[in-house]
């Protein structure tokens, strides 16, 4: 086990071998500052954290401290645009001009929602060359995407909409709920079930979050996807550097990005905020005896969209809706039917509903390793199946 001193936290005592395996990865993989979360039941038995807060190395990471989870949004903004479906308020097989009448524009009259939701879109890049700054200005990259004609026969295919997933998402929340997903999410799930998770941070929280930092080997030159994101002529080129800040290292720990709302990408919290709210789905959809989601609409979001070659990850991707579904290529551990989303760098949070577990790992060194699996959750989740 590390020497390293700076961890905290609580873990029972027959989950240890996670809390080991969470400080062995500070030694492996030269982690900076982390946080783990895990739910059993609806039951907390790992709640840990350690390292630091910054990339040099002075701050220490605290039990409250937050972190971008780039892409891990995601799978928040799904349970949003679900609890409106289990109320009636969002109907998946609608069209989206049902709620978004200008996304009518360049042939999209008939996308349905659960498009958006799988990638299926055909929306994942704009052609429109973004003008710097624009990916903070919401009225300006929901307007652009309403002008966007789809880059494929929408349905026909999928390809990760790595960005304009939280605009598309995000608008049709707004446009039957009057509120940003920001504020949705803050009123209707955040707040009253007490998850410390938060799309467009107030000035307030800047002090308590953390500093991302670039770290790990340098990405294999051979993988398709490094490849395709130096080809500018690749959809993967278009979709992950327009608008021209939204990758940039300089952006990623700036007020203005922590303070837009940026649903694909930029939320912003802890292993114990997304552990708790997939500990929720991994049981019913029930957290504290209140629900946050229906049984059905779980079954709904986790149902198999579709699955095979993603025309931007460049690999096999397996889609329910707004979620991925365990598989090979992005594997949430043993359990056929866990489900979850990742995030850039190597944040991490699913749902095991037969194991009744949710799992959340929350990071600030980003590792450039493959999309869709990092080094340093698969000694967590193992541990962590070994211990039930």
């Amino acid at each position: 086990m590390t020497t390293t001193t700076n961890f905290a936290g609580a873990t029972d005592a027959r989950f240890r071998a996670v809390e080991d395996a969470f400080r062995e990865n500070f030694d492996r993989f030269e982690e900076v500052g982390a946080s783990l979360s895990v739910v059993v039941d609806g039951r907390t038995v790992v709640d840990i954290w350690g390292g630091h807060a910054d990339g040099a190395r002075t701050r220490p990471w605290e039990r409250d401290t937050i972190a971008t989870v780039w892409s891990t949004t995601k799978g928040i903004v799904a349970a949003c645009a679900h609890r409106l479906a289990g109320e009636g308020k969002l109907d998946l097989d609608a069209p989206v001009v049902t709620y978004w009448p200008e996304f009518a524009q360049a042939g999209k009259e008939g996308i349905p929602v659960r498009y958006l939701l799988s990638h299926q879109a055909g929306l994942p890049a704009l052609s429109e060359p973004m003008p710097m700054g624009s990916s903070f200005q919401w009225d300006v990259m929901t307007a652009a995407i309403a002008r966007q004609e789809p880059w494929w026969e929408p349905g026909t295919k999928h390809g990760y909409h790595a960005f304009t997933y939280g605009w598309l998402v995000g608008e049709v929340i707004r446009r039957i709920t009057g509120k940003t997903v920001g504020a949705y999410l803050r009123d209707e799930i955040a707040g009253p079930f007490v998850i410390d998770f938060q799309i467009g941070l107030p000035e307030a929280d800047e002090p308590r979050t953390a500093e991302m930092v670039s770290g790990g080997p340098p990405p294999d030159p051979d993988i398709p996807i490094v490849k395709a994101i130096t080809d500018p002529s690749s959809l993967t080129f278009k979709t992950l550097t327009n608008p021209p800040e939204i990758m940039l290292p300089a952006t990623r720990n700036t007020r203005e990005w922590r303070a837009a709302e940026i649903p694909a990408a930029n939320g912003q919290g802890n292993g114990r905020a997304v552990a708790r709210l997939y500990g929720a789905l991994a049981r019913g959809g029930e957290l504290d005896g209140t629900r946050i989601l229906t049984p059905e609409a779980i079954e709904r979001a986790t149902t198999v969209q579709c699955e095979g070659p993603d025309a931007v990850l460049m690999q096999n991707t397996r889609w329910g809706l707004g979620y991925f579904i365990n598989s090979a290529e992005s594997p949430l551990g043993p359990g056929e039917r866990s489900f979850g989303h990742s995030g850039a760098g190597g944040s991490l949070g699913f749902a095991d509903p037969d194991a009744r577990i949710g799992f959340g790992y929350v990071m600030n060194m980003m590792r450039q390793t493959s999309v869709l699996e990092d080094p340093r959750w698969a000694p967590l989740i193992a541990a962590v199946y070994a211990s039930l």
